[in-house]
């Protein structure tokens, strides 16, 4: 039986690679760690492995992202605590980055947005002890999804 460990990096198509490096870098706070010109490709990093996230640039003629379509419906960014989610939000609102919601999963607490190519981000802090703690609150039904009020943080 396959047993694996965690799910790794992710690689996203772009349409404009330096628009998406830059989006990744100055707003989300990724770092640079390469960046390559066949294929022409920009890998980046949380800080703690080789790469996280890699954007490569998509062929001529891709089809853009579609909300909804088939395929990946969006990926997840751990920060370590509300405190961090909310600068997240603050940050992204300095910036003109529309949240498209914000939620209180009792397991975590997110917020969603799109970057640039119209990819949906989450990110996240667990709201639990433990990662134990959260496997089982998932196993036993006991996630929610109500409002997370995130407003107030601009006012700070």
């Amino acid at each position: 039986m396959i047993r694996p460990k965690r799910v790794g990096h992710l690689v996203l198509n772009v349409g404009d690679l330096e628009a998406a490096t830059k989006f990744y870098t100055e707003i989300l706070g990724f770092q640079v760690v390469l960046r390559m010109e066949q294929p022409k490709a920009t890998f980046l990093t949380c800080g703690k492995i080789h790469h996280d996230l890699a954007l490569f640039k998509a062929p001529k003629g891709a089809v853009p992202v579609t909300p909804g379509g088939l395929g990946l419906n969006h990926f997840a960014v751990q920060v370590e605590d509300l405190d961090e989610l909310k600068e997240v939000y603050r940050t992204l609102k300095e910036n003109g980055v529309p949240v498209e919601r914000t939620v209180d999963h009792n397991v975590t607490a997110s917020l969603y947005l799109h970057d640039p190519e119209g990819n949906r981000i989450e990110f996240f802090c667990n709201k639990t002890a433990t990662a134990e703690e959260g496997l089982e609150m998932m196993f036993t039904n006991q996630v929610r999804n109500t409002e997370l009020v995130l407003e107030d943080v601009l006012a700070d």
